[in-house]
């Protein structure tokens, strides 16, 4: 039982296997559109609502850019027992509760009249997320999918997901110049509710899950312990951390740079969006390296043009040509981590233990993404100008590709956690 990996094969003609591929696909569709919706709503209009929040509460943006700090705190902390679940029990509960969590607390969110109450609904933000959002999605891809499928599926999620911040950064603009952001995040939380049945009603626990839990290795612990021994974890780990600060740093502050340098609100929150037609653009290109050049050479090259891209956003972002080639250069490498890392992680350890050890590679992230955007607003109150913040950003950007870069040097490769890949005999 220890010495291999047990899958469960339907045959391709058999009914069972026709149903089985139905409802995989069904999965994976539900899942773009409600991490579409949940991204969109939970996450990137935050970036939008940021100076009309601050404004409305009579705080700094350093202040109300605490309160997301607190939100993926939240997340972090959740990572490794949601992971657990995830891999014990599936995810159509967790991921429906998370949804039922979110609705109320942008509700919440749209009443609030001070600071203190402001955290208190984004550490509900966070909860809702880590339960929801990527990570609990792709788990339930990874539990469903053959290796020879997973790949497809999982691009075929984040392509759709990538629009995210292309549909919900300007709605978002839009609606508040409308209407109001209390308004606003009202809207916005009556499009969260289409995410409650998607999950209740299309995630399901794939028919192998019983048979496959009973041949896993019994040690969760031992699996993260065999990762934490490998010199290579803690480079992805190091690398994706410097990446994900870079990221979210830029996220929740390109508005308001691009504000700053003079353009409208509406135009800033445009350009903005296309950060997500750009994820999606970058995540087919990579993908399709992917089968000629070694994943973390290809990643490590994205965020290299990253880096450069970062680094002329204040030279030449004043202008309407240089905001929108500047956005573009880092855009291409936007959701690239979010598809590179399962593909990474699956390259080196087994998946029976996915969501556990994906958990404790979002920790690290988490935290950078928690502790960036208010870094970011401290070194722009600092300084008086978001130069400073573009370049740090550059930096961050570089490191993550020296990090990707010597992670896919390291060998050998340590063992499989005592379990061979399927089919391996």
């Amino acid at each position: 039982m220890t010495g291999r990996r047990i899958t469960t094969r339907v045959p391709a003609g058999t009914a069972a296997g026709g149903d089985h591929r139905r409802t995989g696909r069904l999965t994976v569709g539900a899942l773009a559109i409600s991490q579409t919706i949940g991204y969109g709503t939970l996450s990137y209009a935050f970036a939008v609502l940021l100076e009309p929040v601050a404004t409305d509460l009579h705080s700094s943006t350093t202040a109300v850019t605490g309160a997301l700090t607190a939100n993926v705190l939240t997340a972090a902390v959740l990572a490794i027992p949601v992971g657990r679940r995830l891999d014990r029990h599936g995810g159509r509960a967790l991921m429906t509760a998370g949804s039922l969590l979110g609705v109320l607390m942008l509700v919440a969110f749209s009443g609030i009249g001070n600071l203190w109450q402001l955290y208190l609904v984004q550490i509900g933000i966070g909860a809702a997320g880590a339960a929801s959002l990527y990570e609990a999605a792709f788990a339930v891809i990874i539990a469903w999918f053959s290796a020879e499928r997973r790949a497809a599926a999982l691009l075929s999620l984040t392509v759709v997901a990538g629009f995210a911040s292309s549909i919900f950064l300007p709605l978002t603009g839009w609606l508040t110049d409308a209407h109001g952001w209390r308004t606003t995040l009202l809207i916005l939380a009556a499009v969260h509710t289409v995410t409650v049945p998607l999950h209740a009603l299309a995630v399901r626990r794939p028919p192998h899950h019983r048979q496959a839990a009973a041949a896993r290795p019994p040690s969760t612990t031992s699996t993260i312990r065999a990762a934490l021994a490998d010199p290579g974890f803690w480079l992805l780990a190091a690398g994706f951390t410097a990446h994900t600060a870079a990221v979210s740093a830029l996220t929740v502050h390109l508005v308001a740079a691009l504000v700053s340098w003079g353009h409208p609100l509406a135009f800033a929150s445009t350009i903005a969006g296309l950060l997500g037609v750009l994820s999606v653009a970058g995540r087919l290109l990579t993908t399709g390296l992917h089968r000629r050049y070694r994943p973390a050479l290809v990643t490590a090259a994205v965020f290299g043009i990253q880096a450069a891209a970062a680094l002329a956003m204040p030279i030449f972002g004043a202008t309407t040509a240089g905001a929108v080639s500047t956005v573009i250069g880092f855009g291409i490498g936007f959701g690239v981590a979010t598809i590179a890392k399962p593909v990474l992680l699956a390259e080196r350890y087994d998946t029976s233990r996915y969501a556990t050890l994906a958990g404790a590679l979002v920790v690290p992230t988490t935290l950078a993404k928690a502790t960036a955007p208010l870094a970011a607003a401290s070194l722009h109150t600092a300084t008086g100008g978001y130069t400073s913040v573009l370049v740090a950003v550059a930096v961050c950007c570089a490191l993550a590709a020296a990090g990707i870069s010597a992670a896919g040097q390291c060998s050998p490769r340590p063992p499989r956690m005592g379990v061979r890949r399927a089919g391996s005999g």
